[in-house]
């Protein structure tokens, strides 16, 4: 599935979209180049969740936890990362449990070493604005993508 984003608005918006469809489950990750909008991408999935502050890229902590209600959430950043292994030694390895939201930005940092994701986002930078491509990781993503194209129209 690929979609068009005009604008820092439109890409919150399909957020919250995405957020809504993963009901507080999966492991999400997102690539792109710096100024992509994975961060923007991730605001929009917090806020389906109630979450309604500020969203920081986690770049030194390496990750955020969000409990939002019945909700647990993580956000992870791993452009710093040096050694995937390095996810092991901050016990990242018992957040990446099945009741949980985990989204990464940067996974090709924690290669070999993060699970399988339930859903890969490619974003790229287009004028105006940017295009998401999403690429189902299993069978859990691929329902996410059925249930996502209902609410929101693919790019041509």
């Amino acid at each position: 599935m690929r979609v068009r984003l005009q604008d820092e608005e439109a890409q919150v918006a399909f957020g919250e979209a995405l957020g809504q469809a993963l009901a507080g489950q999966g492991r999400v990750y997102l690539s792109g180049d710096l100024g992509a909008g994975k961060t923007t991408l991730t605001r929009g999935i917090l806020r389906a969740h109630g979450h309604r502050g500020a969203v920081k890229s986690p770049t030194y902590t390496l990750v955020e936890p969000y409990e939002l209600g019945e909700w647990r959430l993580y956000h992870f950043d791993l452009y710093r990362l040096g050694d995937p292994e390095e996810l092991e030694f901050i016990g990242a390895r018992d957040l990446f449990e099945e009741d949980c939201l985990c989204l990464v930005e940067w996974p090709s940092r924690g290669e070999g070493w993060l699970p399988s994701p339930t859903l890969e986002i490619h974003l790229r930078l287009v004028e105006p604005g940017r295009e998401a491509e999403l690429i189902a990781g299993d069978a859990r993503g691929e329902a996410l993508l059925a249930r996502l194209a209902e609410r929101w129209p693919a790019a041509d």
